[in-house]
């Protein structure tokens, strides 16, 4: 992510524009590590949401409101008691440093005018909030650091603020392209990490954007570059901080997803009246940017990569489209909204996912020794057979050998049989007749085994299959319902309160007007099938692999091609199969589906069927509960 110094410059001039002389109305603290300002000017009012996190440090405008605790923290009560209705003086970024600071004016408590410093540090999990006074010297801040955490810089109130500088980097405001180009000649790294290790405020992904324009290999040693590849790199990269001092700021999220079809639709619209083409006209774009319809494309269906407050032009595959929009705040919210969301399931449902990733891995290993022990049984046949022939050739043996060769009548074959002279043919038959039955034992209780063993991966998968498809906690509730009731997660003591079950599953429309139906996990599945659908309804499902049930109510009409299609494409989409090109999918009408009899929910079996190839898409718009 490049939450970098070019990102926070694009802040301050957005905030400068925005809060700058206005007054702090309302401080709330949602989180131990949050703030968020309602700040009035003389336009309107706004919010400003600051995090401090460690995973996720972020600044942006926002028309959200959080809820906050009943009981405000400390750090929160003392900066309502000081800048509770604080003047924005003015909003600043020290250099190119992750940092904005917000000089407030407010009256003390004997009515004289008081400023205050407000120092918001960006920087992963070094970030904080702190409250100074206009010297410099520190009230408080949202996260104490002791001399035992940080021999560095201490940050706890009485002492005085400063910028730590653990890494010599230079400026590249102030720079000059014939010190940039010394600088990186000094260094064997690679030239994109020389660019960002030796520049403040430059980014991984923009050392890469300022190698791609420059056309310079960026896993080139910076130390090998020629002469004219390295001026054309000092050029390019002033060039891009130029940019950044003029305040030519494009704010943009990068995406992938399949562009295949829009682009299609799209092809015929020229630069000017496509919104994702930048022209030469900033103000021509925020103009398009209002007036064009946001419809032209789906972006929840492709995944956000990457944003930055300038055009990324090395992300140039087919795969890879940029979103324009109007301001950095936007994108932060946009981007972090979608991140966040994944984030956050991702974090709720990691308990979950170890437990069936741990008892997955346990069955596959037992499912592989199970295998290699059928695979031994496929002997026994063998013994049976040897043991026949020496009843019937067994005569002929005078005793002491050690093999006989006899006609095999199964298969009018010459055989060797293997003998122990310790024992007579009889004695020898009986040998290989107790080892056939051993075998054969074991071969029908490992049969029973396997299959059971294969059950359980095959309910474990869809399981994982279903956390994959989790968006919200809501639709976590009946996966860990599912995982107690087949105990894999212990059940909840007998008296406690079961939880309400809110997920239901998605709801799609297809072009043609047909509601069609996907279920979450195999609850979904199971009451998707058996209870909502009827007869004459439609049921598509990824071949063998796990996925969900689609259903598609028929509504006792002929579905044409379009919908089979869409229905197949959703299908693909919520399987294990989301990331091929292609998903081979079944489907039937749902009279031709049976349960399996002592199955978990939702596995079912079915005879006669279509199939179809499809590929994996969710380009319907979800319908509103």
């Amino acid at each position: 992510m490049a939450f970098d110094g070019i990102t926070i410059a694009s802040l301050v001039q957005e905030l400068k524009q925005t809060i700058e002389g206005g007054r702090i109305s309302k401080i709330a603290q949602p989180e131990k590590d949050e703030l968020l300002f309602t700040i009035k000017t003389f336009r309107s009012s706004c919010r400003l949401l600051v995090s401090a996190s460690a995973s996720l440090p972020l600044i942006y405008l926002t028309d959200t409101n959080k809820q906050s605790p009943l009981t405000a923290p400390n750090f929160c009560m003392l900066l309502r008691k000081h800048i509770g209705n604080a003047k924005i003086l003015e909003v600043s970024q020290p250099g190119l440093e992750r940092i904005i600071e917000l000089r407030l004016e407010h009256l003390d408590e004997m009515g004289d005018v008081c400023r205050k410093r407000l120092i918001i540090e960006l920087m992963g999990k070094h970030s904080n909030i702190i409250f100074c006074k206009e010297d410099g010297t520190i009230l408080d801040s949202i996260k104490h650091i002791s001399a035992q955490v940080s021999s560095v810089r201490e940050v706890l109130p009485g002492r005085t603020y400063f910028i730590p500088h653990t890494v010599d980097k230079e400026d590249p405001l102030s720079i000059t392209e014939e010190k940039a180009a010394q600088v990186l000649r000094s260094t064997s790294l690679p030239i994109s990490k020389a660019v960002y290790q030796k520049f403040t405020g430059i980014s991984p992904i923009m050392g890469e954007e300022i190698c791609h324009l420059a056309s310079v290999d960026p896993d080139k040693g910076a130390a090998d570059l020629t002469e004219p590849e390295m001026i054309h790199l000092v050029h390019t990269f002033a060039g891009v901080i130029d940019e950044v001092k003029e305040g030519n700021f494009t704010p943009n999220i990068v995406y992938e997803g399949d562009f295949s079809e829009w682009d299609e639709e799209e092809s015929s619209l020229s630069s000017a009246q496509d919104p994702e083409t930048y022209s030469d006209d900033p103000e021509l774009d925020e103009a398009l940017l209002k007036e064009t319809p946001k419809a032209q494309y789906d972006w929840s269906e492709a995944e956000p990569v990457e944003f930055s407050a300038l055009p990324l032009t090395c992300f140039n595959g087919e795969r890879y489209r940029a979103r324009a929009f109007s301001s950095i705040s936007q994108v932060l919210e946009t981007y972090y909204a979608s991140k966040n969301t994944i984030t956050r399931i991702r974090q709720k449902s990691a308990d979950l996912r170890r437990i069936v990733q741990t008892a997955l891995e346990r069955n596959y290993k037992k499912y592989d020794l199970q295998e290699k022990q059928l695979r031994d049984t496929e002997k026994r046949e063998k013994y049976r057979i040897w043991g026949e022939l020496l009843n019937t050739y067994g005569y002929s043996l005078k005793g002491g050998e050690k093999e006989i060769t006899c006609l095999n009548y199964y298969t009018n074959k010459e055989v060797k049989i293997p003998l122990d002279p310790q024992m007579t043919a009889q004695e020898n038959a009986q040998r290989f007749f107790e080892k056939y039955n051993k075998l054969k034992r074991t071969y029908e209780a490992l049969s029973q085994l396997t299959q059971e063993t294969k059950r359980e991966i095959d309910h474990l998968e869809s399981i994982s299959a279903a956390l994959d498809i989790a968006l919200q906690e809501a639709d976590l509730v009946q996966i860990k319902e599912e995982l107690m009731e087949y105990g894999y997660v212990k059940k909840r003591r007998a008296g406690s309160k079961k939880p309400r079950i809110t997920s239901k599953p998605f709801h799609y429309r297809s072009s043609d007007g047909f509601d069609i139906y996907v279920g979450k996990n195999n609850y979904q599945n199971e009451e998707l099938t058996f209870k909502m659908a009827t007869g004459n309804d439609w049921w598509f499902h990824a071949k063998g692999i796990p996925g969900s049930h689609v259903i598609v109510k028929s509504q006792g009409k002929e579905l044409p091609d379009r919908t089979f299609e869409e229905a197949a494409a959703l299908a693909a989409y919520y399987s294990k199969g989301k990331g091929n090109e292609k998903v081979e999918v079944d489907y039937v009408q749902k009279k031709a589906i049976k349960k399996v009899a002592g199955a978990a929910p939702g596995f079912v079996i079915y005879h006669t069927n279509y199939s179809m190839v499809a590929a994996p898409s969710c380009r319907l718009e979800e319908v509103a509960p």
